[in-house]
């Protein structure tokens, strides 16, 4: 089944691009990944697979994207970290358009298989009010109160993959990731997740001699954060699997945003001063994966440690920093 068309749409950004070279490394010899941004944005353009500039957000461009496929993954969406994400949130909420012309044109295409990212985002924000949380299950997005804007478009989107299941027969797979992150991703700008502008602050501090971070919120914020190994393997465990449910990808390894500070301090050999910025977008207090449910059906879940993957993380972005910034500090070469 390797020679038929799979399609990544947001094969452009991070997730996505991962998702593409992993396929081609299986041996899949027919991909087609798609994505907004000019090619020299993107994450990852491969050779050996078919890269196409589109708007998904007009159903004329999402039929040419679906034309001949055999799965679908649909990535692609307007998002970022909660900096983003808290003042963006009609721009969050239009990537419905993506997701629905992705929808009626696999119908249409008549594609196998189609696999939908959604997000943690979607559950009720009163599960999620104290640090001490405890750890979200499926069942946890009804009654429905999500994130505003962002887990709203989600949550609306896995409605819409159920009804053309349910209406139309397709076989709609969906998984609800909870922060992912790693290598080859963002790491400044504005829509980098805690993980990534963790490890930047820190060497940043380390390189500058001004030995104190600036963390959002008061640092007691609990979280999940999956390395994107588990997060590659879990999308096309689901794709390719017979449960419908919409169901936790995530790591169930809990961590206080002092404590993923603790981590990268001893990655990069250092103890800061905390500053702590509590006006600062921080999303809800607490939040954890339940993975009974994954364990139930795939018998498997995510478990690549936080401590082994911050530091395959650390080592990329220092890498990138020095890079672009080394000269400023006289850095040439890794330390």
């Amino acid at each position: 089944m390797k020679d038929g068309l799979v399609v990544v749409a947001g094969g452009g950004g991070f997730i996505g691009g991962h998702l593409v070279a992993d396929l081609r490394r299986q041996g899949y010899t027919n991909i087609r990944s798609v994505d907004i941004k000019p090619f020299d944005e993107w994450y990852q353009c491969l050779d050996g697979v078919e890269n196409l500039q589109l708007d998904l957000m007009d159903k004329d461009n999402c039929m040419t994207a679906c034309d001949g496929a055999q799965h679908v993954y649909q990535l692609a969406a307007d998002m970022g970290g909660m900096g983003f994400i808290e003042t963006h949130k009609a721009e969050c909420m239009l990537t419905v358009l993506i997701s629905t012309h992705m929808l009626m044109a696999a119908k249409d295409k008549n594609v196998d298989r189609f696999f939908y990212s959604s997000s943690a985002c979607v559950y009720a924000a009163d599960k999620q009010v104290n640090e001490d949380v405890v750890a979200l299950k499926e069942e946890d997005a009804y009654p429905a109160m999500p994130e505003d804007g962002y887990g709203w478009e989600k949550l609306f989107t896995e409605r819409m993959c159920r009804h053309f299941r349910e209406d139309y027969g397709m076989k709609t797979r969906m998984a609800r990731y909870h922060n992912v992150y790693g290598p080859l991703g963002t790491w400044e700008g504005g829509r980098e997740k805690a993980p990534a502008a963790i490890c930047r602050k820190v060497m940043e501090a380390k390189l500058s001699g001004k030995h104190e971070i600036e963390i959002w919120g008061d640092g007691l914020q609990t979280r999940s954060f999956m390395y994107i190994d588990d997060c590659l393997k879990g999308t096309q465990m689901f794709l390719h699997s017979d449960c419908t449910e919409a169901l936790n990808l995530g790591s169930d390894e809990l961590v206080t945003i002092n404590g993923l500070v603790d981590i990268v301090e001893d990655i990069a050999g250092i103890k800061l001063e905390r500053k702590y910025k509590l006006d600062a977008p921080k999303g809800v207090n607490g939040r954890n994966s339940d993975n009974d449910r994954i364990k139930e059906i795939h018998g498997w879940a995510p478990s690549i440690t936080l401590r082994d993957g911050m530091e395959r993380t650390y080592a990329w972005i220092y890498d990138e920093f020095v890079a672009k910034y080394g000269s400023k500090y006289g850095v040439t070469a890794k330390v």
